[in-house]
């Protein structure tokens, strides 16, 4: 029997039998055996109600033919996520704003597999009298709400369990940047920072406060960083990416060694200053070659001024701008279109006009870009390595092939490209 569970609130009840669970002090488990969804729940997570939507079949062992959506009202914070997979399935989870958490993960036929990771759920407010101005745009964003958002699908996703529980030690990887960086809510668009998580362990939590458009200064004005120094702590981690709209005139823009390195050093003192670690991640470059096929440098000097930043300062240094190079001109003119945002009219159904954009980048184009991410950290001394899931190298000189990428389109897209360029 197919079930249509849209937005069907269901109430929590006690829990009967849940020796497990009990052990855990506050956690919500929703079972999807049987005949219907049933749940039980231990300390303040016997308050979080949830609700799906979406196609769901409990008589199939492949559970939706395209996707559906778990939502659990909870509190700002840090949760720890566990799905228990049944034989068979072939899944892919995103979680609020299309950040990647599982991909293309397949169960055999005899097993089942538990897979857990980490998934930070935060709002705009930072006290009673603050909280982050956000753009018109933002506001109905899945980052932004009250809920903890799963977005299941894949080639057969079954699922047997979830649980959700409150993780409040986890340490933070926050990033702040533009709309290279930022968890880009709607399909074609994407951008590395929301395939981050992917590549890590459900030891540490990605907190991605990136926003399109932003500068060095505007993120400042914006309160972003303030909502950041109200919630780092020892341990955790503060990555900047800036410079695609730092380079341009107006009231934010920043000369690259005096101003623009002086802004970085904000958020350089912020990390320190909260006993974290601050990491400087050059900015990618833009899809624009010479007539030998080579990447034309459109952001000048600031790359530069990063890298004799992080030098001078004895900053761990990702240099995506020379990984970016090296992935584009290995792709080539043509190829490189992959990674980039160009789509001929009609290629989704919600797209009624061409897309042609240099500066953002398509799904597989985000995902290679994290690998560069992730190899620098892989091959650099800082701790941050040893959160990292998974072990094999990568170069931007051998990307995947575009025809192995298997990413199951989110049903919500726009034609509006991001802000910035």
């Amino acid at each position: 029997m197919q079930i249509h569970l849209i937005l069907l609130l269901i109430m929590l009840f006690q829990p009967t039998g849940q020796a497990d669970l009990d052990q855990v002090k506050d956690a919500l488990l929703i079972n999807l055996q049987g005949e219907k969804v049933t749940a039980s729940s231990t300390g303040i997570a016997k308050g979080w109600d949830f609700s799906f939507s979406g196609d769901f079949s409990f008589s199939s062992q492949c559970q939706t033919q395209s996707s559906f959506v778990l939502w659990t009202k909870v509190p700002e914070g840090n949760y720890l996520v566990n799905i228990v997979t049944g034989s068979g399935s072939n899944l892919t989870v995103k979680a609020e704003s299309r950040r990647l958490m599982v991909y293309d993960h397949t169960t055999l036929r005899s097993d089942s597999d538990t897979l857990t990771f980490a998934v930070n759920v935060r709002t705009p407010v930072i006290n009673s009298e603050e909280q982050i101005s956000l753009k018109e745009r933002e506001l109905d964003y899945l980052n932004w709400d009250e809920y903890l958002t799963l977005e299941f699908a894949g080639g057969c996703p079954n699922i047997r369990a979830i649980t959700i529980e409150r993780a409040t030690t986890l340490p933070t990887i926050f990033l702040a940047g533009n709309s290279t960086v930022v968890d880009q809510e709607r399909e074609p668009w994407a951008s590395w920072g929301q395939m981050l998580p992917l590549f890590l362990k459900s030891d540490i939590v990605v907190a991605n406060f990136a926003e399109s458009g932003e500068t060095l200064r505007s993120f400042i004005a914006a309160k972003r960083l303030r909502k950041i120094e109200s919630l780092i702590k020892p341990g955790d981690f503060l990555c900047m990416e800036f410079a695609h709209n730092d380079q341009k005139p107006g009231w934010t823009h920043v000369e690259p060694f005096t101003t623009y390195q002086e802004e970085l050093m904000k958020f350089v003192r912020l990390a320190r200053d909260s006993q974290a670690t601050p990491v400087l991640i050059t900015s990618t470059n833009r899809r624009k070659f010479d007539s030998e096929g080579k990447i034309i440098n459109t952001l000048e000097e600031y790359p530069a001024a990063m890298r004799e930043l992080a030098s001078r300062e004895g900053i761990l240094l990702i240099d995506l701008n020379e990984m970016s190079r090296q992935l584009y001109e290995t792709l080539g003119v043509e190829g490189s279109k992959k990674a980039f945002v160009h789509y001929e009219k009609g290629t989704f159904p919600w797209q009624d006009k061409a897309l042609a954009d240099n500066t953002h980048f398509s799904t597989y184009g985000a995902f290679q870009l994290a690998k560069c991410v992730v190899q620098a950290i892989s091959a650099s001394d800082s701790p941050l390595k040893t959160h990292l899931a998974i072990e094999e190298s990568y170069s931007p000189l051998q990307p995947d092939d575009y025809l192995s990428w298997k990413w199951p389109v989110t049903s919500t897209g726009s034609v509006i490209k991001p802000d910035g360029n």
